[in-house]
């Protein structure tokens, strides 16, 4: 073991001192060789996932180095110095190298060095799919930051959320990263934010929220000005994978203040399934449609939109 780290020390000094794309892709292709023997050889977790962040930082090197080397013409391929001095015009496929892996290896470089250090020293299991969606979700977050969030203005009778729940790293390293699809926002930004102002006096709040959410959706909730009322729950027909069971289901919990029962008597039945689609996070349209039916009267706003909805108001970021 202990040679094992002495190697993969090496191997990063290594990484950290080239100079040349086709030698830095020449140390990135032998610790992916090296991953995939150990991943063979049934090694531990902890070898095998060294071997994937030297090949990780073999990568963003290539990738400074290729943003740095001028196109060919024509052809757009990349130049390179080779490691010998010896200087001459090469393309990336004289290096091995495709467009596919150059464009990917860029955007790595492009990671703020202190980010990327991060991600490496809090990311169970390593790949570049996964440092790549990593950098979309830095420029989404980067987007959210520089795009001034419209404010919460009007006063409604029924309120419509998803929050966008903020859930801990070793959640989301193994079931899935919120942050690569949206921004997220801590217990205490959505606690915090001025729902009180927007809600009539007779008020309904439907807000999504999943299992392990449950107990923050409460705080919420009442941070709001709510009580809890009831609930729908959500069967996705389609599995996912959770800490303690095979999960298929979210809730749309109901909360009200003063006047909140329904307008139309009609009861429905509190589980409702419909298959998930591919989209993350995307909820039916019928429960939306369901509130229209249960409350036809008043105006409705609902919070966290991700797009235009006729007869209702819509706040997000992401409008």
């Amino acid at each position: 073991m202990n040679m094992q780290l002495e190697k993969w020390d090496k191997m990063k000094s290594a990484v950290a001192e080239c100079h040349s794309v086709d030698e830095i892709a020449q140390i990135r292709n032998q610790a992916e060789a090296y991953r995939y023997a150990l991943k063979q050889a049934k090694e531990s977790p902890e070898v095998i996932r060294k071997a994937e962040e030297i090949k990780l930082r073999a990568e963003r090197r290539a990738g400074e180095l290729l943003k740095e080397t001028p196109k060919a013409k024509g052809g757009g391929d990349v130049r390179n110095h080779m490691s010998n001095a010896t200087t001459g015009e090469i393309t990336l496929s004289d290096m091995g190298i495709s467009r596919d892996q150059s464009s990917k290896w860029q955007t790595i470089a492009n990671i703020p060095k202190e980010k990327f250090e991060n991600f490496l020293s809090v990311q169970k299991e390593l790949s570049t799919a996964g440092m790549l969606n990593y950098k979309k979700s830095l420029d989404r977050q980067e987007r959210v930051e520089t795009t001034e969030t419209p404010r919460l203005d009007g006063i409604y009778r029924v309120i419509y959320a998803d929050p966008p729940w903020q859930y801990n790293a070793d959640f989301m390293d193994k079931y899935g990263h919120a942050k690569s699809h949206y921004s997220t926002m801590s217990i205490d930004e959505l606690c915090d934010l001025p729902v009180a102002d927007i809600r009539a006096d007779d008020c309904v709040l439907f807000m999504w929220t999943t299992s392990p959410k449950l107990e923050q959706a409460f705080q919420v909730i009442k941070a709001w000005g709510f009580k809890y009322k009831t609930s729908f729950v959500w069967d996705k027909v389609k599995h996912n994978f959770g800490y303690y069971n095979s999960v298929r289901h979210e809730f749309l919990l109901i909360a009200g203040r003063g006047r909140s029962t329904p307008d139309v008597k009609k009861l429905h039945d509190s589980v409702i399934s419909i298959e998930r689609s591919n989209k993350h996070s995307e909820k039916p349209e019928y429960f939306r449609e369901l509130i229209d039916k249960l409350y036809p009267n008043g105006n409705r706003i609902e919070l966290f939109a991700r797009e235009s909805v006729t007869g209702w108001e819509t706040w997000g970021a992401e409008l």
